[in-house]
C-alpha cells in the first residue's frame, strides 16, 4: 500500500482496507510504503499516483487499484485466487 502523509483519502481508506485484508487473507503480508521517504521503492514499481495497492500472489504482480477503489472489490478480486492458492 502507498500512500504519504498528506494524503487524506491514504489515510481514511488505509484502516478499513488493512482490516478487510487482515481478516479475509491472514496468509497475505501488509506493507506500507509512505512515498515521501520511500521514493526509490515507489519508483521501482511504477507508481505515480496516490493511494496505490499492488497484490502480490506467487511472487507476481496480481492486482494493481489507484486512488478510486473500495474495499469490498479488492477483496472480491482476491478471493478466488486466494482461495485456490492456499486452500
Amino acid at each position: 500500500y502507498f500512500s504519504a502523509p498528506t494524503c487524506n483519502v491514504c489515510h481514511a481508506l488505509k484502516p478499513k482496507l488493512f482490516s478487510a485484508l487482515e481478516e479475509n487473507f491472514k496468509e497475505l503480508e501488509l506493507i506500507s510504503i509512505d512515498v515521501s521517504i520511500d521514493q526509490e521503492v515507489a519508483a521501482h514499481y511504477s507508481v505515480f499516483a496516490i493511494p496505490t495497492l499492488i497484490v502480490f500472489l506467487d511472487g507476481r504482480e496480481f492486482i494493481r487499484k489507484t486512488r478510486h477503489m473500495s474495499v469490498d472489490e479488492v477483496v472480491r478480486e482476491i478471493a478466488r485466487p486466494y482461495e485456490i492458492m492456499f486452500s
